[in-house]
């Protein structure tokens, strides 16, 4: 059970330290810029566990099993990261942009999973993303 909760605890987690981040990027600062920073800390940790957690494994070899994945998925990290930064700059609160976001990406991943992997499209699945929507007009509601 452990192995199945912890996962989403640490995202959880570090999804909360990630909004409080984003949002207190001193106003002056490019974005883009201080992205740099952040992953350059980010590479330098993903190097350092995987030195600790994998000694009896190359890094270099493990390079050379990539794909096209992997340099997509930083692209999307980089836009996922610079859309929110603005937002915040744009006067989104804390507490709406990533529940707006999250429920926004909800309706989109059911319609993905439909289409890309095949997974069953549900009434329960429908009617959550209809929740999804309704609750993104309650929140926006004033």
């Amino acid at each position: 059970m452990f192995s199945y909760i912890w996962p989403i605890a640490l995202a959880v987690l570090s999804n909360v330290f990630y909004h409080i981040c984003a949002r207190a990027m001193p106003e002056g600062v490019n974005p883009l810029a201080s992205l740099t920073v952040t992953y350059l800390v980010g590479a330098a940790a993903s190097a350092i566990l995987f030195l600790v957690l994998y000694k009896d494994t190359s890094l270099i070899r493990e390079y050379s099993k990539l794909n096209w994945v992997p340099f997509m998925f930083g692209f999307s990290l980089v836009g996922l990261e610079v859309g929110f930064i603005y937002a915040y700059k744009a006067g989104w609160q804390v507490s709406t942009a990533s529940v707006v976001q999250s429920a926004f990406l909800a309706v989109v991943l059911v319609v993905a999973g439909f289409l890309l992997y095949h997974e069953a499209l549900t009434w329960n699945k429908v009617l959550g993303a209809a929740i999804c929507l309704i609750g993104i007009a309650f929140i926006n509601y004033n």
